[in-house]
Formats: structure tokens, C-alpha cells, sequence
């Protein structure tokens, strides 16, 4: 049974923003499995039934806590194609966000899993592949309930999708958005992931599944070729970390914003916030986000083409030098670049003491809208945040890997206990896993209560025409009246729980041995465990 939040498992507990995901990784927990491998298994699984927010044609990251108390970062973004140059795109001011030209990078996460394998099985992991990957097989052969937010989100991007290559034929049965509680399938994903248990992940990039990716992509105009997926690699990555007052906090290095999720929390710690829910609390975690992100926006870009090493940001002088400039009356004014992205959080942790923290996207929802026929991969568009100016931070060059919203965390905290956590949406991590962290871990609320409470939201949403601070309607009046007072641009939302604040989720293991997991009441999941 998949509950919001659990608690007390000896063994190992998953948690994920789809039930059938959690369920997917709890099962592997009770036949033996380790975190990864069910994490493997939840990974497959969320492709399978829950399409708009990722899928197997988008990147992956990894934070794995090892039985040895290392943290690595699998990293597995992929690169602009060969043919994506400025040229390819002359008569284009921007990249466009969907369609073939979006699909312009290679599909990384399948990368990713390969090095999960092998990490698992580095981690006494003993269960074949078409155990970990039969859930989603038959979630995709026989069919998925299709979920509210797909439902919602396919209406309200149905002019940009609709005459997407592969997109109607999939996801509009009958020519028209499915309702809540509508059945598709996923046939051709299930012959692949069929075909990946027979001939091995590596079959993805260098075999038949990516021969008949290519040929699609080159029929529909796609800049990505054969010969870039057969020269494609995740890697493994030593994570960025920021030692804090209560411990050890990781996250995913460059190209992602990994780096501005540390920097927040790191001068938050700074301002000595009594209390939560207070103005303070609100207005100190926005500053220190405006900070945070100034940093993000001129330092992260491709690894291979940084100023200088990460690690500059989290030097205690350049630390208090920042928050130095946060007023803690006043709000700094804003102008954010827009971030916007469609994305998954799962987390997965067992006795053994391997706790892993994971992210899955195709950036927006339903990525570039293409789906590839032959093979059921839906794309990305992760590329379209690339730049055709060339002096840009990140410019157009093929071979290039985009910015990355993505960052899964995990903390190391001086107590005992280990927290994988993270959350979909776009700018929202960075700000969405500080809220988390500062409730749960700084001022001691259960774990459920941190997730459920609610949360806002600095920066621009789609069609939005200015950036402001968007709040869920469940906060104090007296804090909302406060941050405006301030300088704040707040929104207040019509809703206790939106979509737009994020899917947040943690597993925790306790110095017990004991394990326990939530996900957010804003998705469609929750947590259980073994």
C-alpha cells in the first residue's frame, strides 16, 4: 500500500510522485533488491505511466550514498547533436521548444542507468535487468491510467504538441486529450524496454534500439545522429558539498544548478532564523535565492568550459560576502531569467545504508513532443534553453551539454541520519528543496508536515509577464502582508496546493536503521516500504 508518508521499515523504503513508481520500488526492496536497483526499477516504471513528466528520451542524475559513506554523482546529461550548429538554425531567432529542431540532444538517462547497474552490483546488488524492469514493461504493454495533471497538462499545451511528429498517435487517442482515468498504452516502449532486457542497456546507444532511434530522428529533422549516440557516455562525478552547522549537504556539479540549492542554504544557516513560517523565514530563504541564482546565472554552464572550480562559491568569505548584501527588511530587486521544466524526483533507501536521490526529465512536459515511432522514445527539448548568441554563458555548439535545472540532494547530517530529497520544477528546486531542508531538518518538523506545508515559488512561469513571488493560499496573512510591505511582488494563488510549487520527496535513514519516506500531496505518489 502506497501512503503519502512511512515510516519504521527495517529493510529499505522508495518514494516517488506516482504510486505505481513507489510500488515498483518497494517490490524490488522485499525480493532482496538494494536502493539502486529499485531505484533502476522506478526509474523504467515513472517512463512507463508517467509520460509528461519524463521519460527515456530525456537526461538523468544520480546522487548515490554508499555503504561506505562516499556520495558520487552519476551525471548523465546529454549533448547538442552534431548537425546543432548556429547554422542549422539561421532562420531562427531562438531555438524553437518543440518539435524536431527541440529534439537537438542526445537521450542521456539510459546512460545513467548503465553506470546505476554497475554501481549496484558494487553494492551487492544480485537481480537481473528483467527483474527490475518487468513492472514497467507491463505498465506500458498493457496499459496506464492517465493522470489528472497528464489529463490537465495535454489540454493546456495541446496547440504546440498536437502536429508534433509521433505525438497525436500516442497521446491523443481518438484525436482528441485524454480525461482522468483514460487507458493508454505504451506499446512500443514496451518492445524496447523487451528489447534492452534481451540485448543489454548499451543496445540504447550502439545496437538495434539506437539504430531505429536514429533513422527516426534523421527522418523527422532532428540534428542528433547515429554517431552520436554511439559515442555517448554518462559519467560518474564528485558531487559538489557545503558543510553546514548540521552537517554534510551534496548535490549534482555543473552543468546543473546544483551549486544554487548549497549556495542558498549556506547563507540561510548565515541569517539565524528562529523561527519557520515567520517573515524572516520567507523573505531570508528569497534573498538568499536571488543570491544564489545571481551566481548560478554567470557561473553554470558545460563543466568542460568553466571560469574556475565550483567550490569558490562555498568559501566562508565569499559566503558571508553575500549574505552581507541580503537586507533583511527589504526586498532586492528581481530580474529572474525565465526556468521552467517537467521533471521527477524519486528517492529510494535500504539498510545497508545506500540512499539514492534522482532525477528523470525531458525539461518541459512531454519534452519536444516527439515520439519516436519505431521505438516509442518520447524526446526531450532540454536543448532549446541553449543560446544562438555566441557570447552567451550557454551558446549553441554541438557537442555542448545544456543547462541543467536538475539536482537531486542528498544531506549527511551530524545526528545520524541520511536524507536523499528533491523536487520537479524548473527554478522551484533550488528554492522548493530549501523550504524542505529548513523545515524538516533546522526546525525539527516531521517529515510529512515539512512537505505538506505550504510553499511559493520566485520567478517566471510560462506566459507569465513578470516575474513575482507566488505563494499557495494557505499562508499567514500576517506573512503575506509583510513580504509586500517589503518590496515583495506577491501573488497570492487561488489554490492550497499547486502544481507550480513542485513534487517534493525525501527518504531518510535513521541512525536506528530504521527508514522512512514521503512525497508530496501536489503529485501522484507517496512512499512504502519493506
Amino acid at each position: 500500500m502506497t501512503e503519502l508518508h512511512t515510516a519504521g521499515h527495517r529493510h529499505g523504503v522508495a518514494a516517488a510522485p506516482h504510486a505505481l513508481a513507489a510500488e515498483a520500488g518497494r517490490a524490488i526492496l522485499a525480493e532482496g533488491g538494494n536502493a539502486i536497483e529499485a531505484m533502476l526499477a522506478m526509474a523504467a516504471t515513472i517512463a512507463a505511466v508517467y509520460p509528461h513528466m519524463n521519460h527515456i528520451g530525456g537526461d538523468g542524475f544520480w546522487l548515490i550514498r554508499e555503504r561506505s559513506g562516499r556520495v558520487r554523482a552519476v551525471m548523465a546529461p546529454g549533448p547538442a547533436g552534431s548537425k546543432a550548429t548556429r547554422e542549422f538554425y539561421r532562420d531562427y531567432d531562438a531555438i524553437p521548444s518543440r518539435g524536431p529542431l527541440a529534439a537537438l540532444t542526445v537521450p542521456g538517462a539510459i546512460g545513467g542507468w548503465m553506470l546505476a547497474m554497475d554501481a549496484a552490483k558494487a553494492n551487492g546488488g544480485r537481480l537481473p535487468l528483467d527483474m527490475l524492469l518487468h513492472a514497467a514493461i507491463g505498465h506500458a504493454r498493457d496499459g496506464y491510467v492517465v493522470t489528472r495533471s497528464q489529463a490537465v497538462l495535454t489540454q493546456d499545451n495541446l496547440p504546440g504538441l498536437k502536429d508534433v511528429p509521433g505525438f497525436a498517435a500516442l497521446f491523443l487517442p481518438d484525436g482528441k486529450p485524454p480525461n482522468e482515468g483514460d487507458k493508454l498504452k505504451q506499446s512500443a516502449l514496451a518492445a524496447t524496454f523487451d528489447q534492452l532486457v534481451n540485448a543489454g542497456l548499451d543496445d540504447f546507444y550502439r545496437g538495434d534500439v539506437g539504430r531505429e532511434i536514429a533513422a527516426d530522428l534523421e527522418r523527422i529533422g532532428s540534428p542528433v545522429t547515429r554517431e552520436d549516440l554511439r559515442r555517448y557516455s554518462a559519467a560518474v562525478k564528485e558531487p559538489l558539498s557545503v558543510k553546514l552547522n548540521v552537517g554534510t549537504v551534496f548535490n549534482t556539479p555543473p552543468p546543473t544548478q546544483g551549486l544554487a540549492s548549497l549556495v542558498i542554504l549556506a547563507l540561510y544557516e548565515r541569517l539565524r532564523v528562529p523561527d519557520a513560517e515567520s517573515f524572516e523565514f520567507a523573505h531570508g530563504l528569497v534573498e538568499c535565492t536571488k543570491r544564489a541564482f545571481r551566481v548560478r546565472d554567470r557561473f553554470v554552464t558545460d563543466p568542460a568550459q568553466l571560469p574556475h572550480p565550483a567550490a569558490r562559491y562555498f568559501e566562508p568569505k565569499f559566503l558571508d560576502t553575500e549574505v552581507d548584501k541580503i537586507d533583511r527588511r527589504k526586498a532586492a530587486r528581481w530580474p529572474a531569467p525565465p526556468g521552467e521544466g517537467d521533471t521527477i524526483w524519486m528517492g529510494a533507501a535500504d539498510a545497508s545504508g545506500l540512499v539514492v536521490s534522482y532525477i528523470q526529465s525531458v525539461y518541459w512536459e512531454f519534452g519536444s513532443g516527439c515520439v519516436l515511432p519505431a521505438t516509442g522514445v518520447l524526446m526531450q527539448n532540454r536543448g532549446s534553453s541553449f543560446s544562438l548568441d555566441p557570447k552567451a554563458v550557454n551558446p549553441l555548439q554541438p557537442g555542448r551539454l545544456p543547462f541543467h535545472t536538475l539536482n537531486p540532494a542528498i544531506a549527511v547530517l551530524n545526528d545520524g541520519r541520511i536524507m536523499g530529497y528533491g523536487t520537479m520544477g524548473g527554478d522551484g528546486q533550488p528554492q522548493t528543496q530549501a523550504m524542505l531542508f529548513a523545515r524538516h531538518v533546522l526546525y525539527g518538523q516531521p517529515l510529512d508536515k515539512a512537505l505538506d506545508a505550504p510553499r511559493w515559488l520566485l520567478g517566471r512561469t510560462w506566459g507569465s509577464t513578470h516575474t513575482n513571488l507566488r505563494m499557495e493560499s494557505r499562508f499567514d496573512g500576517n506573512v503575506v502582508d509583510r513580504l509586500m510591505s517589503a518590496g515583495h511582488d506577491v501573488e497570492v494563488l487561488g489554490v492550497p496546493y499547486s502544481d507550480t510549487m513542485g513534487h517534493a520527496g525525501a527518504v531518510v535513514l535513521h541512525n536506528d536503521k530504521t527508514l522512512e519516506g514521503a512525497h508530496d500531496p501536489r503529485a501522484d505518489g507517496g512512499a512504502a516500504g519493506v
